[in-house]
């Protein structure tokens, strides 16, 4: 976690931290925060917020996604078919054991491309390699897999991806549902 400098500023750290938090956190324009700021008796422009947000924004981003919880060793893989415009498309996603989305892709088609371009997204957004996949018996799967970890040996390829038996195809969106 890096140390934001708020020195040389007219506003205390705390209200310039406040000004950037109510406009990252909720729907609101420098003019609404500027406003909420003048009911707490702070005079401060919408420019002036506007400078402090472009300034301090993204080094308060970095602090905040530094401390952010690692994703479980156990990742849940699932597609769904929806229409999204009408059109016939496959949303792949990822999820860790405690219901956390780590990645969402919507494809075409239901394919070991396809399969295969979610794993790489995947691995190269959460760094790291899990103790376990679990997904339905999609064929697309185990193929994309052997692609993208081709190192492993089968055995423990065996024991880090898991073919889960369910009896309806549906019972692991009940579970993993946005």
């Amino acid at each position: 976690m890096r140390k934001i400098s708020y020195s040389r500023h007219r506003f205390p750290a705390a209200v310039i931290h406040r000004a950037v938090w109510l406009y990252f956190r909720f729907p609101l324009s420098f003019r609404d925060v500027e406003e909420m700021l003048a009911e707490r008796g702070l005079d401060a422009s919408y420019e002036t917020i506007r400078r402090r947000v472009l300034k301090f924004g993204p080094a308060i981003a970095a602090n905040v996604r530094s401390r952010r919880v690692q994703p479980s060793g156990i990742w849940h893989l699932d597609e769904v078919f929806v229409r999204i415009g009408g059109k016939r498309t496959y949303l792949w996603r990822a999820v860790d054991d405690e219901g956390e989305v780590l990645e969402v892709l919507a494809q075409s088609r239901r394919n070991k491309r396809a399969a295969l371009k979610l794993m790489r997204k995947l691995l190269k957004k959460q760094g790291y390699i899990p103790d376990k996949i679990v997904t339905d018996k999609l064929g697309s799967y185990s193929a994309a897999l052997r692609v993208v970890l081709p190192r492993f040996s089968s055995g423990l390829f065996r024991a880090m991806f898991a073919m889960k038996e369910i009896k309806n195809g549906n019972e692991i969106h009940r579970r993993v549902s946005a």
